[in-house]
């Protein structure tokens, strides 16, 4: 297998990457938003919604 990053041979350590270096590099690609997974774009927000207070104004 090799390093989805630089293409050398994956290291056991850091697999499937080759270092700690190559590693980091896609940990970053992740949270810079540069990878994305592909899928329809939903148009209802799926987040949590903290509940509403009862009580009135």
């Amino acid at each position: 297998m090799s390093c989805p990053i630089c293409g050398k041979p994956a290291d056991p350590n850091y697999r499937p990457f080759c270092s700690r270096r190559c590693a980091d590099i896609d940990l970053g690609r992740w949270l810079k938003g540069s990878y994305v997974i592909p899928g329809d774009v939903s148009e209802e927000d799926d987040s949590p919604r903290p509940p509403e207070d009862p009580r009135p104004n």
